[in-house]
């Protein structure tokens, strides 16, 4: 089943859904700062990270689960740098403390909007 949280903005336009859930198996699309309309309303990178993470939350949330059923990630970090890796680990600790769910990072010369500097996918189950 594929569905689009009434909360985030509505991605179809950009040609995807935000969650798929198959059996057990729950997808999140890549979660960006964005607001309501899907432009990126905040400039500073951590501030980007923060809204990234609580738009994977709404998503996961709509699917009945939480940042706990989350066992893997990816991000993705435009200009990757060891001060940017901080920002992110502190944000991972906040949400996964002691144990973060597997993650690969990747750095990017860009994401989709030019405004972009940081991505966030997962994938969850239900237990």
């Amino acid at each position: 089943m594929i569905t689009n949280p009434a909360e985030l903005h509505d991605p179809t336009g950009f040609g995807y859904s935000h969650v798929a859930s198959v059996g057990d198996l729950v997808f999140v699309a890549g979660q960006y700062a964005s607001g309501p309309d899907g432009l990126v309303p905040v400039e500073d990178f951590a501030e980007q990270v923060k809204l990234s993470f609580e738009n994977l939350g709404v998503a996961l949330r709509s699917a009945g689960l939480d940042y706990a059923d989350v066992f893997q990630l990816r991000t993705y970090v435009v200009d990757h740098s060891p001060e940017k890796l901080a920002v992110l680990g502190a944000a991972i600790a906040e949400r996964w403390p002691g144990k973060p769910p597997v993650q690969t990072l990747l750095g990017v010369a860009r994401l989709a909007l030019p405004e972009m500097q940081f991505e966030v996918d997962a994938i969850a189950v239900r237990r």
